[in-house]
């Protein structure tokens, strides 16, 4: 990626962070980046362009979190690095994180090309899960499985991003994520050796 392309997208994270999607408009991520109006255009034509960049290079990080397999870990051992790799880039890329999951008041739609590489970083988890549970042969039931296990890690993280801790110590929350993460495996693995 070219310099100017970066600064953009730091400039529009940075921006987004600060005020969502509603503080991105082309002259302020101009302003924020130092570049003109017309760079904007050219490199990402446009504020939806540069969202779409950002949704990306979000999914790209998930993906690269959940991409644990070729390590050659045991199972429960990838599903809880790959849960510890997704929870620390929630923190590294807030920005990329809030946006990718929604905290954008309804002011961006992700392209299709979007879409498609968030479907792909969801598939590593789903991988994983069926590493970890060899006996899910259903597609559906390691969906059903990867969605819980998603639902513990993104929980976790809102937790950690909204007002919670007013009324939680949440500087270990990254711990006690892990934990639930790896009390539900376990469960999961004990219920499959007696069921």
């Amino acid at each position: 990626m070219n310099q100017n392309k970066a600064k953009i997208l730091k400039a529009a994270s940075s921006l987004f962070l600060t005020g969502g999607a509603a503080a991105l408009s082309v002259r302020a991520i101009a302003k924020q980046a130092g570049v003109s109006t017309i760079g904007i255009y050219s490199h990402f034509e446009g504020k939806q362009g540069i969202l779409d960049a950002l949704y990306i290079e979000g999914f790209g990080y998930v993906a690269d979190a959940m991409d644990v397999l070729k390590l050659g870990l045991a199972p429960r051992e990838a599903v809880l690095l790959a849960s510890k790799n997704y929870l620390q880039l929630a923190e590294t890329h807030e920005a990329h994180y809030r946006l990718i999951f929604g905290e954008n008041n309804g002011a961006y739609s992700p392209s299709k090309e979007a879409k498609t590489v968030a479907i792909e970083a969801f598939s590593g988890l789903i991988d994983l899960v069926g590493n970890v549970y060899p006996t899910l042969v259903d597609e559906a039931a390691r969906v059903r499985v990867a969605l819980q296990v998603w639902a513990l890690m993104h929980g976790s993280v809102s937790l950690k991003q909204h007002a919670v801790g007013e009324l939680v110590d949440m500087r270990d929350w990254q711990p006690r994520a892990l934990e639930a993460v790896a009390v539900f495996i376990d469960g999961l693995s004990a219920g499959e050796a007696t069921g």
